[in-house]
C-alpha cells in the first residue's frame, strides 16, 4: 500500500462519520471504573498495612535477639605463659 491509498483509505473512514455507541455503555464504563478504582485503593491500603506489620515485627524481633551484640563466649580462652 503505497502513500496515496494510504491516505484515501483514511480519508473514507473520516468521512464515514461516528459509529453508533450504546446508550448504556457510558454507565457500564463509569461503574467499571469505579470498581477497578476500589480494588485498587484495597489492595494499595493491603500492602501499605503488611508493609507497617513487617517493620513493627522486625522492630520486636531486633528489640528482643539484639543481633547488633556481640554474642558471649562459649569457652575460655586458652592458658599460656604459666
Amino acid at each position: 500500500m503505497n502513500r496515496g491509498e494510504r491516505e484515501a483509505a483514511v480519508r473514507r473512514l473520516l468521512e464515514q462519520g461516528v459509529a453508533p455507541v450504546p446508550p448504556e455503555l457510558h454507565g457500564d464504563a463509569v461503574r467499571r471504573g469505579d470498581r477497578l478504582l476500589r480494588q485498587r485503593r484495597l489492595v494499595r491500603r493491603v500492602l501499605w498495612l503488611l508493609a507497617c506489620a513487617a517493620v513493627v515485627a522486625f522492630a520486636v524481633w531486633a528489640a528482643d535477639a539484639r543481633p547488633w551484640v556481640e554474642p558471649p563466649s562459649q569457652t575460655t580462652p586458652p592458658l599460656t605463659g604459666w
